[in-house]
């Protein structure tokens, strides 16, 4: 710095001092920037200068790291505009002088203990100052912890024309603290918005599914309640089948019988003189009855048998034997469909091999 001043001294206390009286902000300002192209140079030169914007930002940025002034006007916009946005934000607070002779060391610390913090990003953000105010921040300690932290860094530093060198190191600068606020707000918004969009299209994807599985069902039991139809009608009529078989088998050997009785007695009325001769004729007529009858039992029989297979390969135990099940709810009402029981209710199933007693779930 270059300036101009004069020497005081004040002989009641004997104080000497000197005096600035003008200052040259041109040759300050000259410096500035000549220490501020020799910061850059190196960063370009290290490879520092985009390192920071490589690091990918979370989507939902929802837990950060806030380095500021405690109490400051930037630490009391950011938190407000976070909470006004009704997200559940994590932030870590890092206190650092922003300002002063100590400024440099506080943030560089700061900016080092982001390593031990569960953070998705860090924010470092000041009020509004002057250039000489904000002219900490193009220091190469700064700039080095900023491109080196293991998070991305969002600036907001307060100024609204020049841009600081942790600026253009970190991953995104903004000009106010407000602003930064505003936009992790909005990329959580986004990333809200996205997640409810995808909820309603997986939404309408699983009812669209839901109905064509229960179509299905439907056709499925429409389909098994005819089946289960004509197996009862055949079951029916082998049953009534089975009953009036036996009596026809019996009500023709009992007519074979009496006719065999009724030509006995024929024989018998003859005479003495026909006697040999109608029993001649008896014998014979006796076994070709017997054989007719024994040929017409067999005949009767085989049938009887045939039906009472065909009982046995319809009745409801070779049913359940090939896979079907009959399901009954607590009451012991025979269920039918899906909508006669709800969810919680206990069935019984009769299988071929036994009973599965079951608890619904869902209908």
């Amino acid at each position: 710095m270059r300036c101009r001043a004069v020497v005081d001294f004040y002989p009641p206390f004997g104080r000497l001092q000197l005096v600035v009286r003008e200052v040259d902000p041109v040759f300050t300002a000259g410096l500035l920037a000549r220490r501020r192209k020799e910061v850059l140079d190196s960063l370009v030169a290290r490879g520092l200068l985009e390192l920071n914007q490589q690091k990918t930002l979370s989507k939902l940025p929802l837990r950060v790291a806030l380095i500021t002034s405690d109490g400051s006007a930037a630490y009391h916009d950011f938190l407000s505009s976070l909470e006004e946005s009704g997200f559940g934000f994590q932030v870590y607070f890092i206190h650092a002088t922003v300002q002063g002779k100590a400024a440099e060391r506080e943030v560089t610390s700061a900016l080092a203990m982001l390593s031990s913090l569960p953070v998705d990003c860090a924010v470092l953000i000041r009020g509004g100052g002057s250039r000489a105010d904000l002219a900490v921040f193009d220091s190469q300690g700064i700039a080095e912890a900023v491109a080196q932290a293991p998070v991305p860094v969002l600036t907001g530093l307060g100024h609204e024309i020049d841009q600081s060198i942790a600026d253009l190191v970190a991953h995104t600068a903004f000009n106010t603290p407000t602003k930064v606020a505003e936009y992790i707000v909005t990329r959580v918004a986004s990333e809200e918005r996205r997640l409810v969009e995808l909820r309603a299209a997986l939404a309408r994807h699983s009812l669209a599914r839901l109905r064509q599985g229960r179509e299905s069902l439907g056709r499925a039991q429409r389909g098994l309640g005819l089946v289960r139809h004509r197996i009862a009608t055949a079951a029916a009529r082998l049953g009534r089948l089975s009953e009036v078989l036996p009596r026809v088998a019996q009500w023709s050997v009992e007519g074979q019988d009496r006719k065999l009785r009724a030509l006995l007695v024929q024989l018998a009325d003859a005479g003495p003189r026909s006697l040999a001769a109608a029993r001649h004729t008896s014998d014979r007529l006796a076994e070709r009855i017997a054989v007719q009858a024994a040929a017409s039992l067999r005949e009767k029989r085989a049938v009887v048998e045939g039906w009472q297979r065909l009982c046995r390969q319809l009745s409801p135990e070779r049913t359940l034997e090939r896979g079907f099940s009959v399901t009954r709810d607590s009451k012991g009402k025979l269920l039918r469909q899906p909508e006669e029981v709800v969810a919680g209710e206990r069935i019984t199933s009769h299988l071929a091999g036994g009973v599965v007693v079951s608890q619904v779930e869902e209908t």
